[in-house]
């Protein structure tokens, strides 16, 4: 149960990391990594398909790209596999600041009792920063990742260039990409860490300076993460398609990340909730969390339709191709997952959260939120498998590795959840979200 002091009048509430807990965490991982293990084994020695199959080919091809082998098929699904939890749980992470800092601009007050939560999705960015520098380094061994880094792409008269890749080394190299990455990573870094601080300050000092100061941080944070965000979303899974673009992706990636993230908001809350904190957290609180899923699930499908009716109206084959390829080609290993996506980010959580009693009912929250990290995950899946892995996709391997992100980013979550009171007890506006009511 919580741990309750009182700070100046107002009830301060303490996360004790019980081992029970910290064991189903390390069990997360656990499971993830004999998961992992039994589909490398399957697809080291499972006699699956090989890089030089046939549709692969036909998708180089397509692209007008020369023929490329790689990595084995195990490695390269594993490296592949790394790159997109990781690109995943990143974005969770800073959507946790980002969902800080408009609710500090906006002046909300009925969010205060959930802020300590959004400061904790935080705690990946940093770790997950550096872990996709890292996992960009392997990528390059054998260009598993991007087409774009493979040696004399970009030269002509190599026997490997390609004139559309050519056309883009201004911003498509090796040097760039990595100041790029860094420059996100430490911008979004530094605004979660000083978000972060401010809140602890106030925790102590009290008064309304660091407040303003807040929400001055939040807005300098807020345009620079309308840039960086849209480019990460180039720069991370869009560049893996080089050949193809869209004007609307960087919002579609956006989408995926923000209602991810305030369904990890909502998953947390609701176990916190259930496990004895958060004792002012009502049915109010969580109805406003509700509503911005069932909002933002709607506008992740209007970014999805919009992108996909535009390209399919204009039918040019070096926009199609994305389509294509995640509808029929590959022999439609992909098709149940495309139509699979639809239904699990809007169609289950636009029906269950119709309605006002759905949105104020934890099981039924839980649920969509579950639902939902789910299924942005297998989002973000459809975005960069069959552009590298081609036919040769499978699952084992990509849950595994899902798990063992998964019991990490709790570990380091919960741990700063544990840091500090899970109530900021001096916010000026923590009478407003004590007393909200929708």
């Amino acid at each position: 149960m919580a741990t309750l002091t009182h700070h100046d009048g107002v009830t301060a509430e303490y996360l004790e990391v019980s081992p029970s807990a910290r064991k189903k965490f390390i069990w997360i991982i656990v499971a993830g990594v004999l998961v992992l293990a039994a589909g490398l084994l399957l697809a080291a020695f499972g006699g699956g398909h090989h890089e030089g199959a046939e549709a692969a080919h036909g998708a180089a091809a397509a692209h007008g790209a020369a023929e490329h082998h790689g990595s084995p098929i195990w490695l390269k699904r594993l490296i592949m596999s790394l790159w997109h939890s990781n690109v995943f749980f990143l974005g969770v992470s800073v959507v946790g600041t980002v969902f800080l800092a408009i609710q500090s601009v906006a002046y909300a007050g009925w969010s205060v009792l959930v802020r300590r939560i959004m400061e904790a999705l935080g705690a990946w960015v940093l770790p997950g920063g550096i872990l996709l520098l890292v996992i960009f380094g392997l990528g390059l061994i054998n260009h598993d990742i991007f087409h774009w880094t493979m040696p004399g792409i970009m030269t002509e008269g190599n026997a490997n260039y390609d004139e559309i890749i050519a056309g883009k080394s201004g911003f498509l190299n090796i040097p760039f990409y990595l100041i790029r990455t860094v420059l996100y990573v430490a911008i979004w870094a530094f605004f979660t860490y000083k978000l972060r601080q401010l809140s602890l300050e106030e925790d102590l000092n009290g008064g309304t300076e660091y407040f303003h100061r807040t929400i001055n941080v939040s807005a300098l944070f807020l345009v620079l993460f309308a840039v960086t965000s849209s480019m990460a979303a180039w720069d991370w899974i869009m560049s893996v398609d080089v050949h193809w673009f869209s004007t609307m992706f960087g919002w579609y990636v956006f989408a995926s990340w923000w209602v991810s993230g305030i369904a990890a908001i909502t998953l947390t809350t609701i176990l916190l909730k259930q496990a004895g904190y958060l004792r002012w957290v009502q049915a109010s609180h969580l109805h406003d969390l509700g509503k911005f899923m069932f909002g933002f699930s709607i506008f992740w499908t209007y970014v999805w339709f919009s992108q996909f009716m535009l390209i399919w109206y204009a039918n040019l084959p070096e926009e199609a191709i994305y389509f294509n390829q995640r509808l029929g080609g590959f022999n439609g290993q992909y098709t149940w997952l495309f139509f699979f996506n639809l239904v699990i980010n809007f169609v289950f959580p636009f029906l269950v959260l119709m309605t006002r009693d759905a949105k104020r009912q934890m099981i039924m929250m839980k649920i969509v939120s579950i639902a939902i990290l789910i299924g942005h995950w297998s989002d973000f899946y459809l975005m960069l498998m069959p552009s590298t892995l081609q036919e040769n996709n499978g699952y084992l391997i990509e849950i595994g590795v899902a798990l063992v992100f998964l019991g990490l980013f709790l570990i380091l979550m919960t741990k700063r959840l544990s840091q500090a009171s899970l109530v900021p007890v001096n916010h000026p506006f923590m009478d407003e979200s004590l007393h909200h009511t929708t």
